[in-house]
């Protein structure tokens, strides 16, 4: 036996699980930091390597390549690599995240924390360096911990969760048993492995135990901000895209991007199509680039029920739009837009996001309006947070427009008519396809038709566009994205004298019937156009011909993920104090429900056994009645062998009597062989299955039965294997001659 305290080439008792969980513990803890996606290649393909490299040659009985004193002049002299890491290369790597000096600073340390995870795994041969091995893996999972907040840490959580309940489990067993005069399931290798299923169950029950009760615990204990590390920003990188301006060709590499952007839920599916997620209007156009100059904003306060009220919305809307209300959750984006859809009336969220702050800074937050009723979060959060607003979709009948005058303000018509040098050809092109419409509305129509219809959606356009890249949309190359249409028809308009103006935000996404909201995603990024209407306001046209949905089995195997997305963020990632108090009531309506269908539940039960009873007694009568029936079947049933052959005799009288000229009749050639066998069978005389019928009837020592019976067998045999007519009657006559013959036997 090994000296205490190191780990034995000969194992004793549960010596093979402990290192089996130690490993999967260190594997386990590794792969979480790896499934992070925020490490560096190097880190993800050299580390993993290097730990199953480890694995196999353990597997193959290899001793630890380093000794304790390597191991240890290893560690310092990593610690003079330390400084190099952090100041280059973590430093280059975390360069656009949020927090770079944050960033490289963790970046760095996961570095060191691999390499002893590494050095100690290779010189392992104590119980201490077992242990140390296990603290090693503890600290990568929270490093994992600090880096992610995705879903997929949860399992891979658990699974650690169980390999260190079991590698604990392991060292125990081992420490006790090594005081043993003898390893008795060393010698009994069935024994050994019966143990070993015996602790992993052991190790999963109390994994499970201790995962239900750190769940109990999460959802009552309570709960007020999330930790200062939620705010560090650790992501590498935003989605990008959304600033001040839009330039011609940028929208069409953001939506080769299927990043989540945000999710919503809306109390109005049926109206998706109308939906726009609005994010900037934008005013000025130079040729190439779209943007506002000379943005009035004005700052919005909180009311005292936290909500952000949205002045200014034309009366006339009220009575032409449709309400809606929704709930948005907004990941990290490289901007401070805020998201709704037409007209917002008020919005209410946590948009500070403050965890230092016993109110989560909601009491000091505050939106920016600008002019063109563009929405801004001056505290441009860099974690997801979530709010919900009430906003018109405006529902106004073309009768309507078109008797809206032509008359525009002055200060509309010197921000929203502003045009660029411009090829004629396109103020020709807009005359030509308006030449028909009577109204700016029919104007607007005809252009939105035309671009529709005559033009192709691309996003396959290389490079940014040179020259007149206006022109060159509407007269090359008649094809291309969301900010090409909706410059042309701005342009177009202008040129008209009809105010309008270009909107950057994302189409209503795609609705999850398993979660009921819409993911909207970077793809899902969009250019439109609004074009203003005196007494109305500003409303929606969009030129871009319409795209195609992807449809399939993984379509739907992600609205499942998006969904437990959806959930991981609103009750793990953002669980509160206020979600706990509707967990509380939810769970209060829920008891109060339970009590009231259970009490709902046995006074039915007794009202039921009440009218049963009364209907049994008034049905006494028609029971004492139906007496003496019950009393003939069951006499019957007593005697149901006698019935039985009764019934049988009538059957082959009927099928006899049915035709009295003999004719082909297998079925009842057999039915009057099975009466024939059933008559002798009482008698002791019992057919084998080995016999064939012949042979069956010269197996009968009987003088009496021998005429009969061969004759009987002789036309049955014709009848059932010769194709001969069935002579019925001759076999009933020979079978009620086997009958007396019987009875006088």
């Amino acid at each position: 036996m090994a000296p205490p305290g190191t780990l034995s080439t000969d194992p004793p008792v549960a010596e093979r699980f402990f290192r089996v969980s130690v490993f999967c513990l260190v594997l386990t803890s590794v792969g979480t930091l790896v499934a992070t996606g925020k490490l560096d290649k190097l880190a993800v393909l050299l580390v993993p390597a290097a730990i199953l490299y480890k694995g196999f040659r353990v597997w193959r009985g290899h001793k630890p390549e380093l000794s304790h004193a390597a191991a240890t002049g290893l560690v310092a002299a990593y610690l003079l690599v330390f400084p190099v890491d952090f100041l280059f290369f973590s430093r280059v790597y975390a360069t656009g995240s949020t927090n770079p000096a944050v960033f490289a600073t963790l970046l760095a340390s996961i570095h060191f924390l691999l390499f002893v995870l590494l050095v100690r795994l290779y010189s392992a041969s104590t119980d201490r360096d077992a242990l140390f091995l296990a603290l090693l893996s503890f600290a990568a999972i929270l490093a994992g911990a600090v880096l992610t907040v995705d879903t997929y840490f949860l399992g891979l959580f658990f699974v650690f969760l169980g390999f260190g309940v079991a590698t604990f489990i392991g060292y125990e067993v081992r420490r006790a048993a090594r005081g043993a005069v003898t390893s008795l399931l060393a010698a009994r290798p069935e024994f050994e492995r019966k143990f070993h299923r015996a602790l992993g169950l052991a190790a999963g029950s109390v994994a499970l135990g201790a995962t239900v009760i750190g769940m109990l615990l999460f959802f009552f204990f309570p709960r007020f901000t999330a930790g200062y590390l939620g705010r560090i920003g650790s992501q590498p990188s935003l989605m990008s895209g959304f600033s001040d301006d839009v330039e011609l060709g940028q929208i069409g590499e953001i939506k080769k991007n299927s990043a989540v952007i945000m999710r919503v839920k809306t109390t109005l599916p049926a109206a998706a199509a109308q939906i726009r997620w609005r994010g900037i209007a934008l005013s000025t156009f130079d040729g190439r680039r779209w943007y506002t100059t000379g943005k009035r904003e004005r700052v919005l306060a909180m009311d005292p029920e936290g909500w952000f009220e949205i002045p200014e919305i034309p009366e006339s809307l009220r009575f032409h739009s449709i309400p809606m209300r929704y709930t948005v959750l907004l990941q990290p984006v490289a901007t401070d837009a805020l998201f709704a859809p037409a007209y917002v009336l008020s919005l209410r969220g946590n948009f500070a996001s403050d965890p230092l702050t016993p109110d989560g800074g909601a009491r000091r937050s505050y939106l920016r309006l600008d002019s063109t009723r563009s929405l801004f979060n001056p505290f441009h959060n860099y974690i997801a947070f979530q709010y919900e607003g009430f906003s018109l979709l405006p529902n106004l009948a073309p009768k309507l427009l078109r008797e809206a005058p032509a008359e525009y303000p002055q200060e509309t018509r010197a921000t929203y008519l502003q045009l660029p040098p411009l090829d004629p050809r396109v103020e020709q092109l807009a005359r030509q396809i308006t030449s028909n419409a009577a109204t700016p509305y029919d104007e607007a129509t005809a252009i939105e038709i035309y671009l529709r219809t005559r033009f192709g959606y691309t996003l396959d356009l290389t490079g940014k566009p040179e020259g007149d890249a206006l022109a060159r949309f509407l007269f090359v190359t008649r094809s291309g994205h969301c900010e090409y249409f909706a410059s042309a028809m701005t342009v177009m308009l202008r040129t008209l004298g009809v105010p309008a103006r270009v909107v950057n935000g994302f189409l209503p996404g795609q609705y999850n019937d398993i979660g009921g909201d819409y993911i909207v995603r970077a793809s899902d990024a969009h250019t439109w156009v609004e074009v203003y209407f005196p007494g109305y306001g500003w409303l929606t046209f969009d030129p871009t011909p319409p795209g195609r949905d992807a449809e399939g089995l993984l379509s739907r195997v992600g609205a499942y993920w998006d969904w437990l997305q959806l959930t991981w963020n609103e009750w793990i990632v953002n669980y509160d104090f206020a979600h706990q108090f509707f967990l509380a009531q939810s769970m209060h309506r829920a008891s109060r429900t339970w009590s009231s269908r259970a009490r709902v539940f046995f006074e039915g039960a007794e009202r039921r056994g009440k009218d049963w009873i009364l209907s049994w007694n008034s049905g006494r009568l028609a029971l004492r009645a139906l007496l003496p029936v019950a009393i003939v079947l069951f006499l019957l049933a007593l005697n149901f062998d006698k019935v039985r052959r009764a019934f049988r005799r009538l059957r082959i009288e009927w099928r006899a009597r049915s035709g009295r000229e003999p004719r082909p009749d297998t079925q009842l050639a057999s039915l009057l062989y099975e009466e024939l066998l059933r008559l002798l069978a009482r008698r002791g005389f019992r057919h084998q299955e080995s016999q064939t019928p012949l042979e069956f009837a010269a197996a009968v020592s009987s003088p009496a039965l021998a005429p009969a019976l061969g004759e009987f067998t002789l036309l049955y045999a014709q009848a059932r294997f010769g194709g001969a007519p069935c002579d019925a009657p001759r076999l009933q006559d020979l079978l009620q001659q086997i009958r007396r013959a019987l009875r006088g036997h």
